[in-house]
């Protein structure tokens, strides 16, 4: 390559290990992004491509799941940017009714070992409506149970800024949910 980095091929096991570890979480955080179970698969198939071919070498496990969580997030900013995304979806969007279905959190969408006691259709539809800014901290840090300073890392931003972003999306899950009579923020 012309950067000097070498293509890297990576073993079928490596790939299959991180997708038995991590891939619920690459799934459930793209869920979270795009809104759409299909969105999500694709976002998903393309993290771990991109995991077979980076020549990235991985301090441990932790740089292994901030690095395949970093990529899931630009893969959803890419598709975002797409022509189809921001012209024919956002159109599909204003017919579509919001899904139950599409919950992060439930058993069908990550292969049944989601976690249904948290499910609340509001709160999910809530957390997709909130600014990219700050649905990913809040998604990753009361969903995946990330540190502040984890969040950083994977965001590439401050400690101070992801605190930040968390009270300000708190405070917009709040007002969006005051009329639900929901506690649990």
């Amino acid at each position: 390559m012309a950067d000097g980095r070498e293509r890297v091929q990576r073993s079928d096991a490596f790939v299959r290990d991180a997708m038995s570890a991590w891939g619920d979480s690459v799934l459930r955080l793209a869920l979270a992004q795009t809104g759409s179970r299909a969105d999500a698969e694709d976002v998903y198939q393309d993290v771990f491509v991109s995991l077979a071919c980076s020549p990235t070498k991985f301090e441990s496990d932790e740089h292994l799941k901030a690095w395949l969580l970093r990529v899931t997030i630009n893969r959803c900013h890419d598709l975002r940017r797409t022509w189809w995304w921001r012209h024919i979806a956002s159109m599909e969007e204003l017919d579509r009714e919001p899904s139950t279905s599409e919950d992060p959190t439930s058993d069908s969408v990550v292969g049944g070992r989601g976690h249904p006691e948290d499910s609340c259709p509001p709160l999910w539809d809530a957390l997709r409506r909130l600014p990219e800014r700050y649905r990913t901290p809040v998604f990753l840090f009361y969903v995946e149970e990330m540190s502040c300073a984890r969040i950083a890392e994977v965001a590439g931003c401050r400690e101070s800024t992801v605190r930040t972003r968390l009270q300000r999306g708190r405070e917009k899950l709040r007002k969006t949910l005051e009329g639900l009579d929901y506690e649990a923020i």
